[in-house]
């Protein structure tokens, strides 16, 4: 026990007085006869449980729950009664989630093998059924538009490829006609083609955005029409071990935001966790109940921790649907850094119940709120070019667009029909459970006949990037393994064209990288063959006259060009359409120039780095390596000189040999290679300088990639921030150990507890040697795992306290970490 001079119930009484509100109860507390009962009587006399009445011999401190609460929570009250109740056993309990009605949800088994679906098709067409799925939208007056516009950019990439190559030909010595040089051929037809489509995205995107009218906008015939009563929207946050201050200052800011419309009756909130911190987890229910009882938001917020976490996010968003789908016509899901303003998500609904066959629309999320140097930098590419590219995807695409995972609203009835996610089949590393399910929920949805669409030009979404460069690498880890197993989809039977192009976009994402990386090392190959080999003049017999090596570095110098041309005429073009529209917010005419430049040479330099990572991914995944699914940072985090050394000196040294090789092979190709061997030497000191925080202040004071989200911050965007800082300095949640000694937090943890089972010997057997393992072994014999089951189980988690307060073998640790001295630990407000 805590201490030898004072009775358990002494103790007890003084810890849970501390929390309490009312001066009169906490008088009571510590004047009064309470502290003359041993522990069991003490939890039935706060329970009001006379000796006549069932006294909860199993369970004692259970009877206390509500009037612990009552005690530290009077005025205002914890919960409204609704939310705070009771169950079937008469214990109280905090309700964080609505009532089930539940849909049967079944996932439709893949067919990727494409010899088996002509197979199929074939067996149809000989029994005379010659049905094939509707692809075809209800309302498909773009179709023929898109189509031609399809075929017009078809055209044009594999046109520019064919010249290009040619023209590649040329500068080969041996006029490509060696296998080495039909190789490095082959390569850069793939890479120009790669490069031609991008250039065309983004060239049809500043036309579309000069001319500003769009008549096929999603948005372009939806007026402020009232949204329909009955049109229920949930907002889904899922998370998992996220930066739980970040998380609920973003949601408290959008709805916030929401309610300023007039329409926040419309939506109601969901935050879907899948942590597996046990301390992280209380965090989330504390930031729950503080904002709920901050903006009277019981019944509107909800919170929910899956105890069987499956699927990763795609799984917990069929939890919700399977759960509560019924209840709403439309879900938004939002990432754990999105934040969103009233005006945007109202928008979105608007244009859902004026576009009856749309059944994805994604919004372009703008990114903003990093201080670091290498964050300002991606936030002002992607505020400045991603506009153009955006726009380009949609003219392209039309109503089968992309579909990227969040800020998105989804019609819920045909996505739960038909977007489920069955795991791929067979065995490694590119079968099982989806990764990347954004794609796949997009091709799904439109196999199924629905539209996708992207709102390019809606304002009010913003999203954050990674920090530094390492964070980013660590994110498209994962994204690149999720890519290369999505492409196993691409001869799926029913998925339309374009998605299956979305398919090979994704995959030549990463893809990209080894093949740039091939073409080099096969250029320096052919640059040793003729370095070190005598030339063959007379390559086939009987030839009368010699055959000359040609090299033409002029047409070199022209293929170059023309390759950077398409490379960066995209940023020239975002400048210029900067400046015609308004370049004060991003700081003025020059400085949109000067930063634009600074940034396209930065890029140059983490363009070799990213394509050795890019490419040890691919190899890593198809080999079948484990990929860590850990959340990103969302803090503004340096990059330390250790770490920098440790991720970079590979690519460091790589580029010291492969210059020194060029050097003493052909001194003059290496100005050729030189932006390649130099940027992976200066690896190291680039990734952890452009990591600062005090160089991306001092951009900022410079106005050098300044964003309007940073010159004139939308107002959603400062409470966002006002908040985060708050809770950062306000926010204090107990620890596992506190939840489980300290009498009051322990009360609110067995009211969130969910796990609530019949009456069963077995199950009191289970759980009594639980309890009984865990109070004499202390807090450091518990593993993660068995701190969420207490957590999940309000029967072990009171009968866990009730144990170390009345056992006097419980392991001392539990008071020395359970109990804060005089800190309390109310629920924090920020009104």
């Amino acid at each position: 026990m805590p201490c030898s001079k004072a009775t358990p119930t002494d103790l007890y009484l003084e810890r849970l007085a501390l929390e309490t509100q009312d001066r009169k109860e906490r008088y009571t507390l510590l004047v009064g006869d309470l502290d003359k009962y041993e522990m069991a009587s003490l939890h039935a006399a706060l329970g009001e449980n006379s000796d006549d009445q069932d006294d909860g011999s199993d369970d004692p401190a259970a009877l206390s729950v509500g009037r612990r609460l009552a005690l530290a929570y009077a005025e205002p009250p914890l919960a409204p009664p609704e939310v705070l109740t009771t169950d079937a056993a008469g214990i109280t309990r905090l309700r964080t989630a609505p009532a089930m009605k539940r849909t049967p949800l079944a996932p439709q088994k893949w067919s990727t093998n494409p010899f088996v679906n002509v197979g199929r098709r074939f067996k149809r067409w000989v029994n005379g059924d010659v049905r094939r799925r509707k692809r075809a939208s209800p309302s498909a007056s773009w179709k023929w538009v898109a189509s031609r516009r399809r075929w017009v950019l078809l055209v044009l990439i594999f046109g520019q490829s064919i010249i290009a190559a040619n023209q590649m030909r040329t500068v080969l010595p041996g006029q490509g006609l060696q296998w080495l040089e039909i190789a490095i051929l082959a390569l850069f037809v793939l890479l120009f083609a790669w490069v031609s489509a991008g250039f065309w995205t983004a060239l049809m995107g500043f036309f579309q955005l000069l001319r500003r009218h769009d008549r096929y906008a999603i948005d372009s015939e939806v007026g402020d029409e009232p949204i329909d009563s009955e049109a229920r929207t949930a907002l889904l946050v899922p998370i998992c071990n996220e930066d739980v201050a970040r998380v609920f200052a973003g949601v408290r800011a959008t709805l916030e935001s929401l309610r300023s419309t007039g329409n926040d009756h419309h939506f109601d909130i969901f935050i879907l966790s899948d942590t597996s911190d046990p301390d992280i987890a209380i965090q989330e229910t504390y930031a729950w109940l503080g904002m709920c009882r901050d903006l009277g938001a019981f019944g509107q917020v909800f919170y929910r921790r899956r105890q069987r976490r499956v699927k990763r996010k795609s799984g917990n968003l069929d939890d919700f649907c399977r759960r509560w789908g019924a209840l709403y016509r439309y879900m938004l899901v939002l990432d754990a850094d999105s934040v969103m303003s009233g005006k945007c998500l109202t928008r979105l609904v608007q244009m859902m119940e004026a576009r009856s066959e749309v059944g994805i629309i994604q919004t372009a999320p703008r990114a903003s709120g990093r201080l670091n140097l290498y964050a300002r930098m991606q936030q002002f590419a992607t505020r400045v070019y991603g506009p153009l590219f955006t726009a380009g995807l949609h003219f392209w695409q039309l109503g089968e667009s992309h579909y990227w995972g969040h800020n998105a609203i989804i019609r819920l009835a045909p996505f739960m029909q038909h977007c489920i996610l069955a795991p791929l089949p067979g065995k490694g590393s590119m079968s099982g459970e989806i990764l990347s399910h954004d794609f796949v929920e997009a091709a799904l949805m439109r196999r199924a006949g629905w539209g996708v669409w992207i709102a390019y030009k809606l304002e009010g979404s913003y999203e954050e990037m990674p920090p530094n460069l390492l964070d980013e690498l660590n994110r498209d880890r994962r994204w690149c393994h999720g890519n290369l197993m999505n492409f196993r989809l691409f001869f799926s039977q029913g998925i339309h064209p374009v998605h299956r192009a979305v398919f090979l976009t994704g995959l030549m994402s990463y893809l990209s990288a080894p093949l740039w990386c091939l073409f080099l090392v096969l250029s320096t190959a052919l640059l040793a063959v003729h370095t070190f080999s005598t030339p063959d003049y007379f390559p086939e017999p009987g030839m009368m006259f010699p055959v000359w090596p040609q090299w033409n570095p002029m047409l070199a110098v022209g293929l170059f060009g023309v390759t950077a041309l398409l490379l960066f005429l995209p940023k020239i073009l975002s400048v210029v359409l900067v400046w015609i529209q308004g370049s004060r917010q991003f700081g003025g005419p020059l400085k949109v120039l000067t930063s634009m430049v600074l940034e396209s040479l930065f890029s140059m330099l983490l363009a070799p780095v990213r394509m050795l990572f890019h490419t040890r991914f691919v190899l890593t995944s198809m080999m079948g390596w484990a990929v860590q699914w850990s959340s990103p940072s969302r803090e503004n985090s340096d990059t330390t000189w250790r770490d920098a050394i440790s991720a970079h000196w590979t690519q460091t040294l790589i580029g010291a040999v492969w210059a020194a090789g060029v050097y003493v092979m052909e001194p003059t190709f290496l100005w050729w290679l030189s932006p390649i061997v130099v940027s992976l030497m200066l690896s190291i000191p680039v990734s952890a300088l452009s990591s600062r925080v005090s160089l991306g202040r001092l951009s900022f004071q410079k106005r050098l990639f300044r964003i309007p989200e940073e010159t004139q911050p939308p107002r959603v965007l400062r409470r966002m921030v006002n908040l985060l800082t708050r809770m950062n300095t306000g926010m204090s949640a107990p620890s596992f150990v506190q939840v489980v000694v300290d009498p009051v937090p322990n009360a609110l943890a067995t009211a969130l507890g969910t796990l609530r089972h019949t009456d069963a010997e077995l199950l009191r057997q289970r759980r009594a040697e639980r309890v009984s393992r865990a109070v004499l072994m202390g807090p450091a014999g518990m593993s993660r795992l068995e701190r969420l089951d207490f957590l999940d189980d309000p029967v072990m988690m009171s009968q866990l306290h009730y144990h170390i307060w009345d056992d006097s073998k419980a392991h001392r640790s539990w008071f020395d970490y359970g109990l804060p001295g005089r800190e309390s630990k109310h629920l924090p407000t920020f009104n």
